[in-house]
């Protein structure tokens, strides 16, 4: 064990945080802490580190024990470079390879004795040297830099330069290569791409050393712990596995707890019931029998009901119209900034009822083409078409289309003014804004959930039938995320979304496009095919300037040819999965049937009756022929799927 955590309780002032909170963690064990919005996450972590005391318990770590932490937010202001910023975790390699060459201008000037003491301590700080990796130190810094989305051009940009995010990178790429025994993380993903998060996933699942991470990223958990602690009303439960396994079983936990919380309640229930009937007999012996029951009553244990984690939000995507069946065309879209061309020559559909997810490393241009789309930013080159009755709502990750001076109660009610009062209330309710407070809260004073939150509860009132969505659960705790997840899945309009939550990704979309290269390659399933399909079609697609596709005709062609290649693959599978579901609904039927005709051999009455009894024979051994066919398709359709 690496690190115990034993009876830890937290308040501030008369808001209680942590009570009685108890763990522990291996070595080399890669945990996460989990819970909603302000359940204390961040504040056990500081914990853990030393950042914060206890008010109660301890928390305790193996003898000689390095501990490294990363806060969400960095303030790193010295005028380093980004290179030299990090190159400074290896402060002890940078003093012995100095060591080193002192001793080599030493043994320059001595002879003997001298000299021979001297190698043997030259030779000793050398095999020291390259057993703690100083040979390759110096890589190893540009590799994390390169990992975390820094190219070799930004090594010499000076800290002072760098913007928030910017620098919460650079401070992780410093903790990841002093490599300390236990590293707390909290968000580490904030502000990186999707290549960066893969890239330290792979990072975290070799290290040679205890994680314990925060993180909203539910795929990047699901990849990286083997262990969920959960805060849960100032409590921790610990459970074994991933994040999906930790989901699936505290369901299953609550869905246990919640059936014995009801069958308790319905057994006190009926013994009151009797306890009255009793009563009511107004009999010596009927009030005897009465009052012996009430005796027991009071000795159950009375369970306690199950609690939600939180007055769960409330989403219900409804479209006000139908679309038609098109509902968005580009072609030869183009976007360039002085210096940074974004994007050229893009051409793609998007139909009714697809969820469409744009994705891409940051600085491609994502955000910019939806802005482009709703007609917040103009472009360079191309034509935009709308389908009939298509009409947009749009999610802005920036929150620029709240009124910062308004109330929350105005900002509801000024774009619906339609609501009457009893309504905008409602709505602000179902996103959880309850209570005078939260109704007459300023935007300006909302923090990043609850902006979120209030755009999600204007865009539900849009009735919009082509939603347009940027980054949709940014601040979103991991209820809410699954929450916004169903609300879309049963939206029966369009959808068209950049995000970086690669399960929510995962969950939602039914199309990826993914901008690489100043190009768009297609993908006809989620992330997880997207995954699978990425290397071969960014090779078919993705081409250096050089080998760019000459002319739009062709671009298009091969962008249709794929398209419809795919959706052929697509129909195939789909029609496939369908046949195998049919083949094992008959094969059901079929065993139904023969056992209940195996059971009519059994009856006395059958087995006088010759004719009746070769009837059942010839039936049975037609069934038997059915189902040796249905087994053999049964056997080659599971092969091709």
């Amino acid at each position: 064990m690496i690190l115990s955590c034993r009876n830890v309780s937290k308040a501030f002032g008369t808001e209680e945080i942590l009570k009685k909170a108890s763990f522990h963690v291996e070595e080399n064990e890669k945990v996460a802490i989990v819970g909603i919005n302000g359940a204390g996450k961040s504040t056990l972590l500081k914990i853990l580190v030393g950042e914060l005391s206890a008010d109660e318990g301890e928390v305790t770590t193996a003898k000689s024990t390095s501990v490294g932490y990363l806060a969400q937010y960095q303030d790193v202001s010295e005028q380093r470079t980004i290179y030299e910023e990090v190159l400074q975790a290896k402060s002890d390699l940078i003093e012995m390879e100095k060591e080193i060459r002192d001793f080599e201008e030493q043994m320059k000037r001595e002879t003997g004795s001298a000299l021979e003491t001297l190698m043997e301590r030259y030779h000793a700080c050398l095999r020291e040297f390259e057993r703690r990796g100083g040979y390759y130190y110096k890589g190893e810094v540009a590799g994390v830099l390169r990992g975390l989305g820094f190219g070799d051009e930004e090594f010499d940009r000076k800290l002072s330069e760098l913007s928030g995010g910017q620098k919460t990178r650079v401070s992780l790429a410093k903790l990841l290569v002093k490599k300390p025994d236990i590293l707390l993380l909290d968000e580490p993903t904030n502000h990186l791409d999707l290549a960066s998060i893969t890239w330290l996933e792979t990072f975290l699942r070799s290290y040679k050393g205890a994680v314990i991470l925060v993180s909203h990223d539910r795929y990047f958990l699901d990849h990286i712990v083997t262990k969920v602690v959960e805060i849960f009303v100032h409590q921790v439960r610990t459970y074994d596995g991933n994040y999906s396994q930790y989901s699936r079983k505290k369901e299953e936990i609550r869905a246990a707890l919640m059936k014995q919380y009801l069958n308790q309640q319905r057994e006190i229930a009926r013994q009151e019931e009797v306890i009255a009937k009793l009563k009511s007999f107004n009999r010596e012996k009927s009030i005897r029998r009465a009052e012996s029951r009430e005796k027991a009553l009071e000795k159950i244990d009375v369970l306690e009901k199950p609690l939600e984690e939180h007055a769960d939000m409330h989403i219900t995507l409804t479209p006000n119209i139908v679309s038609g069946k098109d509902v968005l065309s580009v072609e030869g879209l183009a976007k360039a900034f002085p210096g940074n061309p974004l994007f050229s020559k893009i051409d793609f559909e998007i139909k009714r009822g697809e969820r469409v997810a744009l994705i891409g490393n940051n600085g491609t241009g994502k955000t910019t083409m939806l802005k482009i789309l709703t007609g917040m930013m103009e472009k360079d080159a191309g034509t935009l078409r709308l389908g009939t009755n298509v009409h947009i709502g749009y999610y802005d990750q920036e929150q620029q289309l709240l009124s910062e001076d308004k109330i929350l109660f105005e900002e509801v009610q000024d774009a619906y003014p339609n609501l009457n009062n009893t309504q905008v209330r409602s709505v602000l309710a179902a996103f959880l804004f309850t209570g005078e407070e939260a109704v007459t809260k300023r935007v300006a004073d909302l923090s990043g959930g609850e902006r979120g939150r209030l755009s999600l509860a204007k865009l539900m009132l849009s009735k919009a039938n082509f939603l347009i969505l940027d980054e949709p659960t940014n601040h979103l705790d991991m209820v809410s995320k699954e929450i916004l997840e169903q609300a879309l899945n049963h939206y029966t309009g369009t959808v068209f979304f950049v995000s970086h939550d690669r399960y929510f990704i995962n969950r939602t979309a039914t199309r990826i496009l993914e901008l690489t290269g100043q190009t768009l390659v297609n993908y006809i399933g989620n992330y997880d095919y997207y995954l699978e399909k990425k290397e071969e079609l960014t090779r078919i697609y993705v081409t250096n300037e050089a080998e760019r596709v000459p002319s739009k005709e062709a671009s298009s062609e091969s962008g249709r040819q794929d398209w419809q290649e795919q959706k052929k693959q697509q129909a195939t599978e789909r029609k496939r999965k369908n046949d195998l579901e049919r083949t094992e609904q008959q094969i059901a039927l079929l065993e139904e049937e023969k056992e209940g005709l195996s059971a009519e051999l059994s009856d006395p009455a059958v087995a006088t009756n010759s004719a009746h009894l070769m009837e059942i024979h010839t039936q049975l051994t037609e069934i038997e022929e059915r189902l040796l066919a249905l087994y053999e398709t049964w056997e080659q359709l599971a092969e091709q799927m």
